[in-house]
């Protein structure tokens, strides 16, 4: 992964410093919100899992069926995209790579995959976008296909 790196001049002297450097604390914080995303969901419990979005009506959801804005309108879609059991089935994210490219934003790239043997398997890729609001990583834009 490249760091991107600007020139400081500090008391006469030239410096290269990491412009946004990740630290391994916002990469743990957002890993562990989507393993108890995982568990939510694994669970049927959609509200809990909402709770990685933020809570607001700039949330943007892109998906197969168009986009959709705001957190309630998200929420809405899930439940009725995923009204039991058997449609949510189990659901597996791989992530592929995550980068903090300013502070407070990172931008992580994975699969997701629901195991589901009584309606058939659903899988695809996604691209969260992720900003740190009051010193708590939430989601500000998923695109899910």
């Amino acid at each position: 992964m490249k760091t991107i790196r600007y020139i400081v001049l500090l008391g006469g002297v030239l410096v290269l410093v990491p412009a946004f450097a990740q630290t391994a604390a916002d990469r743990r914080a957002i890993l562990d919100i989507l393993k108890r995303q995982t568990g939510d969901w694994n669970a049927g419990r959609v509200d809990r899992f909402m709770e990685g979005y933020w809570q607001s009506d700039s949330l943007t959801f892109v998906g197969k069926v168009g986009i959709t804005y705001g957190y309630n309108a998200t929420l809405a879609n899930y439940k009725k995209r995923y009204p039991d059991r058997a449609s949510m089935g189990t659901l597996k994210f791989d992530i592929l790579q995550m980068e903090f490219p300013a502070p407070n934003v990172a931008y992580v790239i994975g699969r997701w995959h629901l195991t589901r043997p009584k309606v058939g398997d659903a899988g695809g890729h996604f691209t969260l976008l992720w900003r740190k609001i009051k010193k708590r990583w939430v989601i500000v834009s998923d695109h899910s296909s």
